[in-house]
């Protein structure tokens, strides 16, 4: 057998070993019952936020930089979750001012605790809160209607196969919700555990110049980059583990700003009102 022949054999042979893709409707269908925002994720969970920001100018330098520490708590309904700041710029925030938060804190739970002995305010947070779910679930019908998704491959990531697909708007497509229409701006990369369906990673980038506050309160440029990543943690939950981005934009329509940042998310606990108020010293 001439060697050319033999070689062609065995270049051929590991790709027709490869197993084919899942089908494309069964997998999105499993996947899209798995969709949740990181807010919903993180909601029952208590974990330390090390958040870095960063500015640079025009040529890409940077010209200051913040580091934040946070301990982080479910927030109360209707609110955002709770970030108790402990440390900035490698200081710690003295024990008093930590004291004040603290009991600036408590007041506010217990401001709402009394609050909810109203019936009409029981409510009103049950309305609010299926508001919410269905404004997730309108979402992310909106995101398989705009986007061409495609899946690629097959890649490793942290010991979990998982399948990459690309995300493109559709042109002629009009969103139904006003998330929508912010997805449409954007192209995206994600990657997506194979065996529970779960979303590991996702790379978005702007396509188009965003406005918001109808063009008057800031705009985001084009080219703008944004990394999530999510970690099986404790073997049970896929939670938020690492956000990078990099933006340019304007602030007002006036004021030019270039900023990158990583946000990184640790030592989850499962939210109880047995958790202790604090984490202890930070390592």
């Amino acid at each position: 057998m001439r060697p050319l022949v033999v070689a062609l054999i065995l270049t051929a042979a590991p790709l027709a070993q490869e197993r084919p893709l899942p089908d494309f409707n069964t997998f999105a269908a499993q996947v899209k019952k798995h969709l949740a925002t990181d807010e919903e994720r993180q909601s029952s969970y208590t974990y330390i936020e090390r958040r870095t920001e960063q500015k640079v100018d025009s040529s890409g330098r940077q010209t200051s930089e913040s580091v934040k520490l946070y301990e982080v708590y479910p927030g109360l309904p209707g609110e955002e979750r709770y970030r108790r700041l402990i440390e900035e710029n490698g200081r710690r925030i003295e024990p008093d001012k930590l004291a004040q938060m603290d009991r600036d804190r408590k007041q506010d739970v217990d401001s709402y605790v009394k609050a909810q002995s109203s019936e009409s305010q029981r409510q009103k947070v049950a309305r609010d809160h299926e508001k919410a779910r269905l404004r997730r679930s309108a979402a992310i019908d909106d995101l398989f209607r705009i986007y061409d998704i495609r899946m690629i491959r097959r890649e490793p990531i942290d010991g979990h196969v998982t399948i990459l697909a690309t995300l493109d708007p559709k042109a002629g497509v009009r969103p139904q919700t006003d998330d929508g229409n912010i997805m449409r701006n954007f192209k995206a990369r994600a990657w997506i555990s194979e065996s529970d369906y779960e979303l590991v990673r996702i790379e978005i980038e702007a396509i188009d110049d965003l406005s918001f506050g109808m063009g008057l309160l800031a705009r985001v440029h084009k080219g703008t980059l944004a990394t999530f990543e999510r970690r099986k943690i404790n073997n049970e939950a896929w939670l938020p583990a690492k956000v990078t981005w990099t933006a340019s934009g304007r602030i007002l329509l006036l004021r030019r700003l270039r900023l990158r940042g990583t946000s990184e998310f640790s030592a989850y606990r499962k939210f109880t009102v047995d958790t202790s108020a604090t984490f202890g010293q930070p390592k």
